[in-house]
């Protein structure tokens, strides 16, 4: 019985301790999936980027061609509207930069707090299993001990002594 008791409390207490490790592995690959969500991201906004430059590049081409063959030179009003489309062009660039930046700050804050929550897990995994061999072992009775009269199913001869069997009226007197 003893036996029983020892490999149930070695089992629990096991068992508490992969579960722990086991959400600290999940954790982990979570991090590491929003990592790299993060990369993915930093690249996609460095395509953006690129994008939107060669866009305002063509626009801007196309107006000094358009101001060019209007026979209008290219100084005064033309230059000062170039120069806002260029300003203007540069802050869309950095609006997808702002944007793409504030994206990946957010899933590096997710891969740190699903790290620390893997190594919470690690943590009361251990407490746990604390726990339950503190739990385990108290329930674990000596055998050199011996059994012990419980209160369920008292003896009357140690309660009333031993002339309780032969004097029903020994315990009362």
């Amino acid at each position: 019985m003893c036996t029983l008791a020892l490999i149930g409390t070695a089992l629990s207490v096991g068992g508490a301790l992969v579960e722990g490790q086991q959400s600290r592995q999940m954790a982990d690959y979570q991090a590491k999936a929003y990592e790299q969500q993060a990369q993915a991201e930093a690249q996609s906004a460095a395509f953006e980027q690129g994008q939107e430059r060669h866009q305002q590049d063509l626009l801007q081409a196309q107006a000094r061609a358009q101001a060019g063959a209007s026979g209008v030179g290219i100084s005064g009003s033309p230059t000062e509207v170039l120069a806002a489309n260029a300003r203007q062009g540069q802050l869309d660039i950095k609006a997808i930069q702002y944007g793409s930046q504030l994206r990946q700050n957010n899933l590096t804050t997710q891969a740190a707090i699903s790290r620390f929550s893997g190594k919470q897990a690690v943590s009361a995994s251990i407490f746990r299993a604390g726990g339950n061999l503190v739990d385990g072992l108290s329930k674990i009775q000596d055998p050199s001990e011996g059994s012990t009269p419980t209160a369920s199913a008292p003896n009357r001869a140690v309660i009333f002594g031993s002339s309780a069997l032969n004097d029903p009226w020994a315990g009362m007197r």
